[in-house]
């Protein structure tokens, strides 16, 4: 791996330079410093790390006493936060893990040294060691010879390294798929056997493991090792019940709906929000509970896309997600059949169908989901070309009268003042109202029709 070139240019926004300028520090003050982990393993496989990670023999208040923005974040593990320039960094003292009790927390930690602390780690590519100032890589482990030869493999026995953390687990195929790698059979055996002890993880660690699964490329592959491996069914159950649920050929030649839902996932774009990830991962949710076979022996899945939402919300509460996410992954599944429907709507529902919330997101999702069936995106096509050419005053015209409007002319609040408002904002995105007299007027029209 080459050094770091820092000769020309500006680096004080390079993570990387100020990863280096960290470790130079700590070892002008004596100390041995590496890079370690994930940092390396990206660094050696051509990319460059987001976030740095350093380990050393230095205690927390040592590097406390070295750096004027330091706090001690994880003091029962030796680990400071240093902000150096415009990014922090994690620095953590060497250490070895006394027994696991809760599949998460050690019941003691004790400073050692960086072997030690390299095999403590989880798996043989996230246990590497580098020395930025010498420019070499330092591997107890056999990380090196796994990445060339494209393997996930648990450091020593992966029960002991999975009972540690039952998290490993899932992270387990979340870096298999996101290299499109295997995993050495050993530890595969072992995520297999020890699969049901996800179900003890709090559901917002899950959660943040899902998301980052699915929002990389090797998406669709992550979701059939979780299924392979048997950590399907306990984290979402949910999909596992579309394995054979059987679709229309002459729409899904693909395959039943996992197929289906795996080939939409590898259709999302590289830097897929984690709503739009989720959104795809759950769109069709609710095909197995809604399919029935008509009487040509056709399969239809009535509203499922409506049930789909209800269900959709029910897993995204489970799994904590935030209100706002919530509604988006909901909103996301809820409407992905409507776009069928776009070239025939009236005016002023197809402009509130293009004004959605994150309406980018609802398209991607669309265009994933006829690339990975029948890969007709004409739909898609169509409302690009309207997004393009429909000036977005007339998607989002300002609204001409309010119901206080409605008060000062007499009429009652109540649900008829939706009613009117709807079908003067109706009017009006189909270029029949153009100003507050003509809807004032459409009010007065309206208005006999509200019961006393």
């Amino acid at each position: 791996m080459a050094k770091h070139d820092q000769s020309t240019g500006d680096t004080r926004g390079d993570p990387r330079a100020g990863a280096e300028r960290v470790a130079r520090t700590l070892r002008g003050a004596g100390h041995q410093a590496y890079f370690v982990g994930g940092c390396v393993r990206d660094l050696l496989m051509g990319g460059e790390p987001d976030d740095y990670d350093i380990a050393t023999d230095a205690r927390p208040e040592q590097v406390e006493a070295l750096f004027a923005r330091a706090i001690t974040v994880g003091a029962s593990f030796g680990v400071v936060k240093v902000r150096e320039e415009r990014h922090t960094y994690e620095i953590a003292a060497f250490r070895t893990d006394g027994p696991y009790e809760d599949g998460r927390h050690p019941t003691q930690v004790t400073y050692a040294g960086p072997e030690e602390d390299a095999r403590r780690r989880d798996f043989t590519i996230n246990g590497l060691f580098y020395d930025p100032l010498a420019g070499e890589v330092i591997d107890w482990v056999g990380g090196q010879a796994d990445l060339k030869a494209k393997t996930i493999r648990a450091i020593g026995d992966p029960r002991q390294r999975f009972a540690e953390d039952y998290l490993r687990l899932l992270r387990a195929v979340r870096f298999a798929a996101r290299f499109d790698f295997k995993i050495e059979p050993a530890t595969r055996a072992a995520v297999i056997e020890m699969a049901p002890h996800v179900s003890t993880l709090s559901a917002e660690r899950v959660r943040d493991e899902l998301v980052k699964m699915f929002r990389r490329p090797g998406r669709g592959r992550a979701l059939r090792l979780l299924y392979e491996t048997g950590l399907l069914k306990h984290v979402l159950p949910e999909i596992v019940a579309q394995v054979g649920c059987e679709q229309p050929e002459m729409f899904h030649p693909e395959g039943d709906v996992f197929v289906h839902t795996a080939l939409v996932l590898d259709s999302l774009p590289d830097d897929a929000s984690p709503a739009l990830a989720m959104g795809a991962l759950l769109h069709d949710v609710a095909k197995p509970r809604t399919r029935v076979v008509d009487e040509t022996g056709r399969a239809r899945f009535n509203q499922h896309a409506e049930i789909g939402a209800e269900m959709a919300a029910a897993i995204c509460r489970r799994l904590r997600f935030s209100n706002d996410e919530t509604t988006q992954i909901v909103a996301l599944v809820k409407h992905h059949m409507r776009f069928m429907h776009v070239t025939r709507m009236r005016e002023a529902k197809l402009k509130r169908f293009l004004r959605q919330e994150r309406f980018d997101e609802h398209l991607e999702l669309h265009r994933a989901d006829c690339r990975a069936s029948h890969g007709d995106t004409s739909h898609y096509d169509f409302c690009r070309e309207k997004l393009a050419t429909l000036p977005a005053e007339e998607i989002r015209p300002p609204r001409l009268i309010t119901g206080h409007d409605l008060i000062a002319m007499g009429l009652e609040a109540g649900p008829r003042f939706r009613e009117i408002l709807t079908a003067i904002e109706d009017a009006q995105l189909e270029g029949r109202i153009t100003n507050r007299e003509q809807a004032l007027a459409r009010a007065l029209e309206l208005a006999p029709a509200t019961p006393p």
